[in-house]
């Protein structure tokens, strides 16, 4: 008998939600995404409206559901996979009293100085916060974009809207709000709040990190495990979804915690790289490590006693968005036909199929090209909200093609420069699942291969990664699994991809260049965005 359990992962654009039979494999048997805006403001301001989020759960459950053909009452449970380092402030009702500020938001710069940056300083942060927080959560709250910021922001801001806040949740935990009515936070959540003490013994919100840094610790929820059972729907939320009341709702997990899961990479030492509208390299680690100069730090897992180190880049598959919207889709329509005169249209799926075959051409390099992935701003290894994107060298025979693949180098090559810096303190897998959107295209696997000069696995429907990890967060819950260490025998590799020497000799000529690209022009990135 197969057992029916709705995940859904909540990214920085758009919800995908996934209808799975859970028997002794993990079959998709509906999807259907749905998108929401994201507020761009000319002061580093990133936001969404929480309630496009419900909305978008609400009309992609309907859809799942009825293409399925699966009764609402046949389903066991759901839970959720989410972008992190959100900040939705919640009245006692459960309302934003403002929008969510996302991950991206970079506009806490005063905050972040006043709170970091006085006093004796060790590499220009307060040296007695860096000592404590270090000791008792092993991470700093060292970067702009870090909730505690944002919080502090609103603070000071917009303090009418402060007044009235109860709660400070994730972005998926108002979601499990929205479902259940209960506030609460998983542990991997409220690890990146940069608040939560990881010691043995002692787990749970600091009082001593809430007190030095400004948070009001009431304004924090009860701390749950991602496989816990959290709530259960309710009427209300039922009829909203199209769902049966009483479904068991499950805590869940971060995207950074429950993508690996998915992806099958679960035990001790393995890795995975992220490929979607952001970024990542991240290895499963028994014990906490933290590299405060490259601005890598050992997150919590979905999973009991795991860590995740993990290095982010905030806009890797969004500077493929950029490309497309901004290089392939023009009014002169300069891709219509290929070399034997076919329209290009009619033998792709879609414009990044498109893109892809136009580019697969280009040789390893880009004839000299090299783009630079900062498009909002950097974190890791060097954390600058000031650095931006350029095209580096280009000459008078450059065309689109070079363009858009450089585009696709430029996020290897910072995907090489996070996996090197995580490798001082943690040795990464030979072999490294990739998965997210960017996965699809084996150009993209390919690429990826040749510039780490690692091989490169793929599995079935990677863009669903977060989904399969929530799901699976669902089967442990259940009792179908002991653990989310068995996840991996049930995500096969479908895709190998080796490295080629040849085009590696290439990568390893223009990768110094890449780096110097930043070291060259952050003065000048400080003077034009600072």
């Amino acid at each position: 008998m197969s057992t029916y359990v709705l995940a859904y992962d909540v990214g920085t654009t758009s919800m995908k939600t996934c209808l799975f039979a859970l028997t002794d494999r993990i079959t998709l048997l509906a999807d259907a995404v749905e998108g929401y805006e994201l507020y761009m403001m000319e002061n580093g301001g990133v936001e969404q409206d929480p309630e496009d989020w419900w909305r978008a759960m609400c009309r992609a459950t309907r859809q799942v559901l009825a293409v399925s053909g699966i009764s609402p009452h046949q389903i066991a449970g759901l839970s959720f996979c989410g972008q992190m380092q959100g900040l939705v402030l919640v009245d006692a009702n459960g309302a934003p009293v403002r929008r969510s500020m996302s991950y991206m938001d970079n506009r806490a710069k005063a905050e972040l100085k006043e709170g970091m940056g006085r006093g004796i300083k060790i590499a220009g942060l307060n040296a007695y916060k860096v000592f404590h927080s270090i000791r008792i959560s092993k991470a700093v709250a060292a970067s702009v974009k870090d909730p505690v910021w944002k919080y502090k922001w609103v603070a000071r801001n917009e303090p009418a809207s402060f007044e009235k806040v109860y709660k400070w949740l994730d972005v998926k935990e108002y979601l499990v709000l929205k479902t259940t009515g209960e506030f609460v936070m998983t542990e991997d959540s409220a690890f990146a709040t940069l608040l939560y003490d990881t010691r043995p013994g002692r787990r749970g919100f600091s009082k001593k990190l809430c007190a030095m840094l400004g948070v009001n610790p009431k304004h924090l929820p009860r701390v749950v495990a991602s496989t816990d059972l959290v709530g259960r729907v309710t009427p209300q939320a039922a009829a909203e979804l199209g769902l049966a009341a009483g479904i068991p709702v499950f805590g869940g997990g971060g995207d950074a915690a429950l993508i690996g899961v998915g992806a099958g990479a679960v035990g001790e030492g393995s890795t995975h790289i992220y490929l979607g509208t952001s970024g990542w390299v991240s290895t499963v680690v028994r014990r906490q490590r933290l590299d405060t100069k490259n601005m890598i730090a050992a997150i919590i897992g979905a999973h009991p006693g795991y860590f995740h180190y993990f290095a982010e880049l905030e806009t890797a598959g969004k500077c493929l968005e950029w490309v497309r919207d901004h290089l392939a889709l023009d009014e002169i329509n300069i891709y219509l036909r290929d070399k034997d005169g076919r329209s290009l249209e009619t033998v792709n799926v879609n414009l990044y199929d498109y893109m892809m075959q136009a580019i697969k051409d280009v040789p390893p390099g880009s004839n000299g090209v090299i783009f630079t992935p900062w498009l909002h701003g950097n974190r890791c290894p060097f954390e600058d909200p000031n650095a931006r994107g350029m095209f580096f060298n280009i000459s008078l025979e450059t065309g689109k093609t070079e363009l858009i693949h450089a585009v696709l180098e430029g996020v290897c090559y910072h995907l090489r420069w996070q996996l090197e810096a995580a490798e001082r303190k943690v040795k990464a897998a030979r072999r490294i699942r990739l998965v997210g959107g960017g996965a699809l295209a084996p150009l993209t696997c390919q690429i990826l291969a040749d510039v780490l000069g690692r091989e490169i696995e793929t599995v079935e429907h990677p863009q669903n990664c977060g989904a399969v990890g929530a799901a699976l967060v669902v089967a442990v819950g259940l009792g179908l699994l002991p653990d989310l260490t068995a996840a991996g025998q049930l995500v096969p590799v479908k895709e190998r991809y080796l490295p080629n020497p040849e085009h590696k000799a290439v990568y390893d000529r223009y990768f110094p260049i890449f780096k110097s690209l930043y070291y060259n022009n952050r003065k000048a990135f400080s003077l034009l965005n600072g």
